[in-house]
């Protein structure tokens, strides 16, 4: 399949610290890859210079068949590369279907009507329907979104983000926090969204992880150890030996 994002030698420092070593990676269209690694391995830095949150010192990006190394966060998210909470912040007195249909009204250019209802842009409207509906939250779409429970919130962010029309997801562990009923939620979730989405994935969730991705790149200390399938990633000695060292430090 082509590739949909690459990026070559990408390296980000500070100071006298190499947060992210030339870290190479090509995601096809459509894979969900995720990205694992010790803590402080440098993953959301680098999910930070693929969204362009943060400038890189070296190295490329490309999306879609362009270089977008020098675009900034917002020129990036209309190209439809979005990292999942840079357009969600949630209205707490809004509804959800509300919430939803703002962030679709973010997402185009010269959207903002401010003098007319936003329900009342019938396009914004159905991309917000079909995505509480991808999400699971149709049955919640006129609840205030304060009353959501921490879990549904979660999904409204992701809502929000398919909302936005987005060719590229970049998601910064979305269970993080959640019990496990809610995160074996989000799990089902994501794997409906496989191959309508390509994603990219950082989560600590190792079951998850397993369960969801394609094929996976294990960083540490900034750089790529080895990038393969998850039965590869399983049975990589280098890999077994850096998370049994991390579990032994920490017992």
């Amino acid at each position: 399949m082509a590739s949909v994002l690459r990026t070559e030698s990408l390296t980000k420092r500070y100071g006298a610290l190499l947060v992210t070593d030339a870290v190479s990676l090509d995601i096809a269209e459509g894979e969900l890859h995720a990205i694992i690694g010790p803590n402080g391995a440098g993953k959301t830095t680098l999910i930070n210079q693929l969204s362009g949150e943060l400038a890189s010192d070296s190295g490329r990006v490309w999306f879609d068949g362009a270089d977008v190394s020098a675009l900034p966060i917002h020129q990036r998210a209309r190209r439809g590369l979005l990292r999942s909470y840079q357009i969600t912040s949630i209205f707490d007195d809004f509804s959800v279907l509300e919430n939803a249909s703002f962030a679709a009204l973010g997402a185009r250019r010269n959207a903002f009507k401010f003098w007319t209802p936003m329900l009342s842009d019938r396009q914004a409207r159905h991309a917000a329907e079909e995505a509480l509906e991808a999400t699971g939250l149709r049955q919640h779409h006129g609840t205030a979104a304060g009353d959501l429970g921490y879990g549904e919130r979660r999904q409204l962010e992701l809502a929000m983000s398919l909302a936005a029309g987005p060719k590229f997801l970049l998601l910064d562990e979305p269970m993080a926090g959640m019990s496990v009923q809610e995160s074996t939620a989000v799990i089902a979730l994501l794997q409906r969204l496989k191959r309508q989405y390509t994603i990219l994935l950082v989560e600590h969730d190792m079951d998850a992880v397993f369960a969801l991705a394609d094929r996976i790149t294990v960083l540490v200390y900034g750089k790529v150890l080895f990038t393969g399938t998850p039965d590869e990633i399983r049975n990589h000695p280098e890999v077994r030996a850096v998370y049994l060292g991390e579990e032994e430090a920490a017992a």
